[in-house]
């Protein structure tokens, strides 16, 4: 029976442990906040202390944190998951990084014999829960076969997009691709009403429109709505993401206006106390 050691369990990182154990993987799992790790110790989880107990004798390490220094914080140190991971092992890191801490990250792990892939996830919490995740991948053939029995069990699309940071620097594409269309959608729908249109019209006209994209339609019942709980993907993270796809556009010399603009309306909503929320609370 393979082994593998899941560091964070939020709504992606829970779901992906829960199939696991489904499928009849040996976890363990490891979060900061102790209550959700117990969630999964009735479904056979074993709950570690640290990410160093988790990762000690697991075949593949992955992590879903919030951001490069929650990643650098379970990977390093003398309680990081690197401390415990037996030689051999792989590290996945699934959570949406910039591709220049991956690669330090990557430099880490093969300095310690293991193996390493950052495979961050496109899919919310339905697919998370399903086991219908899409992963982007970076890294090298070898290493990304060795670790397709973890990542189909929780998954059921994965793209190897080239060497280690290919896979965080789609991740932020898309995010930058989806943070652009809520934060237009969210000040469309603000012009709308201020011009008289009521919900089922606006509903009706974007939804039969060209302008409806799969995000557009899967965002805007819940922001005419003002439905925002739970979230499926939190504004917060969002905002992150936006940021970083600011600064990877930057970095390469690319214009970077459209999410520059997206950030600050996610900021703007995340000053509100937004943040938990899901990202259609954009909207305001």
């Amino acid at each position: 029976m393979q082994r593998v050691a899941i560091l964070g369990l939020g709504i992606m990182g829970g779901g992906m442990a829960a199939n696991w154990l489904s499928k009849d993987f040996e976890v363990a799992v490891w979060n900061r906040t102790a209550v959700k790790a117990q969630a999964l110790a009735g479904k056979g989880a074993k709950v570690a202390a640290t990410p160093r107990e988790a990762a000690t004798g697991a075949d593949f390490i992955f992590a879903m944190v919030a951001d490069d220094d929650a990643s650098r914080s379970v990977w390093l140190g003398g309680d990081g998951a690197l401390a415990g991971a037996k030689r051999g092992a792989i590290g996945v890191e699934s959570s949406t990084l910039t591709p220049d801490w991956i690669r330090e990250l990557g430099r880490h792990a093969e300095a310690k014999g293991c193996g390493f892939l950052d495979a961050p996830v496109g899919g919310s919490r339905a697919a998370a829960e399903g086991g219908e995740l899409r992963f982007f991948v970076g890294g090298d053939p070898q290493t990304y076969e060795a670790a397709r029995p973890a990542l189909s069990a929780v998954g059921n699309k994965m793209d190897l997009l080239g060497p280690l940071g290919a896979g965080a620097t789609w991740k932020l594409i898309n995010n930058q691709l989806a943070a652009g269309q809520i934060a237009a959608l969210a000040e469309a729908l603000e012009v709308a009403k201020k011009a008289g249109f009521k919900n089922e019209q606006i509903s009706e006209l974007i939804l039969g429109g060209a302008p409806a994209s799969p995000i557009v339609k899967l965002k805007l019942p819940r922001m005419l709505a003002q439905d925002f709980e739970p979230a499926d993907f939190a504004l917060s993270l969002m905002l992150k993401d936006a940021r970083y796809a600011a600064a990877l556009a930057r970095s390469l010399g690319a214009p970077a206006g459209m999410i520059e603009g997206a950030a600050q309306a996610f900021a703007r909503a995340d000053a509100k106390g937004l943040g938990a929320k899901d990202i259609a609370a954009v909207v305001g």
